[in-house]
């Protein structure tokens, strides 16, 4: 199956693919996919943030559900995520080319215009390039070469407000999406601080929407729906990078947290809305027998919506 959205056709409504962010939880998001690809449903524009952003900037690049399947589950995820230096993993502390590792792990970095540095303990190097491969593979490096349109969503730290990336590197605008505060090193990005786009804007439906969408099919890993306040970030954490942030930035979004808000609209907006449920899993699950506990969970919540699925594959051929 070469991929859904080649059988777009012009005249009828577009539709939207929304992925939202989740660390791990995304291998749900793939089992999503195989179903949305078996009901023929073509997408024409994608959104998404955090792990979000690494499976629809795929999806957008020309990768099938199956051959993202594969990926999640033959990825060592905590290597590329960590980028764990093993020739130096036996050693407690050492500095090479500038970086400092601890038992291997980087930790520290300068940040510089396009490059990852700053605080945060894992640099994201690693998962960068294997994006970076996998889209050259399919011939489209920049993102303005997808095969869908696609955005990515990051925030900058410092003002607290939510960047929606559209043109440049896609495996820069993923890395930039997925920098969760404190655990990844940030992007720098036209002057800008650029970290996990789930501090502003974790399910980006209104994007897709402001793309052109008509219809909005969601995938939502957020698991607390019902009491939506439990944020996956740790305000202290971040308190302690006020001095960083500048403390207006940091006390508007801790005050007003846009995030609840927008999340809230966002789920209204949804045409056709899953929510594959994994209460027991975290954004630090991955491994080979949780990515297919996931993929497993995706594909059976999805075929919950089979109907609706169908029903649209048949207003879309009207």
């Amino acid at each position: 199956m070469l991929g859904c959205w080649l059988t777009a056709s012009a005249d009828r409504p577009k539709v939207g693919l929304v992925l939202g962010g989740g660390g791990a939880k995304g291998a749900a998001e793939v089992g999503v996919l195989k179903v949305i690809e078996q009901a023929g449903i073509p997408i024409d524009y994608i959104a998404g943030t955090s792990i979000g952003s690494i499976v629809g900037g795929l999806y957008a690049a020309g990768y099938t559900a199956t051959e993202l399947d594969s990926m999640f589950c033959q990825q060592q995820w905590l290597t590329l995520l960590t980028d764990r230096r093993s020739d130096i993993g036996g050693e407690p502390y050492k500095v090479k080319d500038g970086v400092t590792y601890i038992f291997g792990f980087p930790v520290m970095g300068d940040l510089k215009e396009g490059d990852i540095g700053g605080f945060g303990i894992m640099r994201g190097e690693q998962v960068e390039q294997l994006i970076d491969s996998m889209a050259r593979r399919k011939g489209c490096r920049e993102m303005d070469e997808l095969k869908v349109p696609f955005r990515c969503v990051a925030a900058d730290f410092k003002s607290a407000t939510e960047i929606v990336i559209k043109n440049g590197q896609l495996s820069k605008a993923v890395r930039a999406s997925m920098a969760i505060p404190g655990i990844f090193k940030p992007v720098l990005r036209d002057g800008k601080v650029l970290v996990d786009g789930g501090m502003m804007n974790n399910l980006p439906a209104d994007i897709v929407k402001d793309m052109g969408a008509d219809i909005i099919i969601t995938i939502d890993l957020q698991q607390n729906e019902q009491k939506p306040k439990k944020s996956e970030y740790d305000l202290g954490m971040l308190s302690s990078l006020g001095s960083f942030l500048g403390i207006g930035g940091l006390l508007n979004w801790v005050t007003t947290r846009p995030d609840i808000t927008k999340y809230t609209e966002n789920v209204k907006l949804s045409t056709i809305y899953i929510h594959p449920p994994l209460p027991d899993a975290d954004a630090s699950s991955f491994g080979n027998k949780n990515c297919a506990r996931m993929l497993k969970i995706g594909e059976e919540e999805a075929r919950k919506h089979w109907d609706e699925l169908i029903e649209l594959k048949k207003r879309l051929e009207q």
